[in-house]
């Protein structure tokens, strides 16, 4: 059915019985702030266990005020990550400067940087014994009646909610239900990545080392003293992925292929890139969407405006549109009003973050021989400020004020 035909039967009773489409960070926010309003929340998730391990996450600016209305904020400081040092190689493995991590985030105290792992952990933790959590399924067709959304998931069994609302990431299954295939909304930034866990040889501890050459990234963060640390490799490319999304030895050939005369440690990481078991590679790009939802469906965090990680601020979009999203439905008895009021208030706050891609962009991945100099020029200027120097606070990761609650009782 058609957005348009599922706008035409707005509910005239408050929903009850709701479906969350992805149990990550956009998911189980937002399912904790639906059930404090008194809903029934189902929540779905094609992982077959909770999501462990991954890349320390930024919680910035407005996103930290909701982990502490949601109660959980002691525990993400107690996960906090102390990365101390930012720095940056040539071609030869030389350093070109070392700098303070906010030096180039433009974050402040009181800002977060927490493993996904431990952020969704403490979410889960959050909702578990107050809603339903689905493992190892997924929606597979939605169909809208007058009365609500009917639901058919994977592994085959058929459910009817009052409202769905899709969490499910860039690569979002509800989306493409609900409006069509990716590419429609799919903003390719010319830029591919691989990351992946490997164990510690390089000695490393607090901090992040990225060596570039014009158009390719090799990164090593080393969050601790654990012995494990996180591999990121990176590189321009004309063409978005879509054809390697499913071939994982295609997705090593072509890192590989790419990387196949780099210096510094890069022979090291490829040779660890052959036998990890956990290589997440995709492209780098951005979902920009003219609306949000249709009929009883909404969607929320990067299945509906991924801001790719160039802005640092993925994690800190599925927060607050989590918060705001269930804020907007909050009290109110007509769906079409709430979803009108949740892009109304969210939509600026996600476009002016979304708008900081250009940054990351020239910091991280220049890709000519003359912007990776200029680069590297301002790195040396902002190495020789004084401690506490270089640059301000981005404005765009707290503009947004959040309504005072998003847990009222739907009545």
């Amino acid at each position: 059915m058609p957005p348009t035909d599922r706008l035409r039967n707005p509910s005239p009773t408050p929903p009850r019985h709701v479906l969350v489409s992805g149990a990550g960070v956009a998911g189980l926010t937002l399912a904790y702030w639906l059930n404090r309003q008194g809903l029934r929340v189902t929540v779905v998730e094609k992982a077959a266990t909770p999501r462990r391990g991954g890349y320390p996450v930024d919680v910035r600016g407005t996103a930290v005020e909701v982990v502490r209305r949601m109660g959980v904020l002691p525990r993400l400081r107690d996960a906090h990550v102390d990365l101390r040092r930012l720095i940056f190689l040539d071609g030869d493995g030389r350093e070109v400067a070392s700098l303070d991590p906010h030096t180039i985030t433009g974050g402040v105290a009181g800002d977060l940087e927490v493993p996904r792992g431990d952020l969704t952990a403490v979410l889960h933790t959050a909702v578990r014994d107050d809603v339903e959590l689905l493992y190892d399924d997924s929606i597979d067709t939605l169909d809208e009646t007058g009365d609500g959304v009917d639901v058919t998931f994977h592994r085959g069994s058929g459910r009817t909610f009052d409202l769905v609302f899709g969490a499910d990431g860039l690569h979002s299954r509800t989306r493409a239900l609900l409006f069509g295939p990716e590419e429609r909304f799919h903003h390719y930034l010319g830029y591919c990545f691989a990351g992946f866990t490997l164990r510690d040889t390089f000695g490393l501890a607090h901090e992040t080392v990225l060596w570039n050459t014009p158009g390719r990234a090799a990164a090593l963060y080393a969050a601790g003293d654990t012995g494990e640390m996180h591999a990121l490799l990176a590189f321009a490319r004309p063409e978005p992925p879509f054809d390697l999304f499913r071939e994982p030895r295609a997705q090593r050939d072509l890192v590989t292929e790419v990387f196949a005369d780099a210096g510094w440690r890069v022979p090291d990481i490829l040779t660890a890139l052959r036998a990890v078991d956990d290589l997440y590679f995709d492209g780098v790009s951005q979902i920009r969407m003219p609306s949000w939802s249709g009929g009883r469906v909404a969607l929320v965090g990067d299945a509906a405006y991924a801001p790719s990680f160039l802005t640092g601020q993925g994690t800190s979009l599925a927060l607050v549109g989590a918060y705001m999203l269930a804020a907007s439905l909050s009290g109110r008895h007509d769906h079409a009003t709430s979803y009108a009021a949740y892009e109304q208030t969210t939509r600026e706050f996600v476009t002016v973050n979304q708008n900081q891609v250009g940054k990351g962009d020239a910091t991280l991945f220049p890709t000519t021989a003359e912007s990776l100099a200029r680069r590297n020029d301002m790195l040396r200027a902002l190495a020789m400020e004084p401690s506490g120097g270089g640059r301000p606070a981005r404005p765009a990761h707290s503009a947004l004020t959040l309504p005072a609650s998003a847990s009222a009782s739907v009545t």
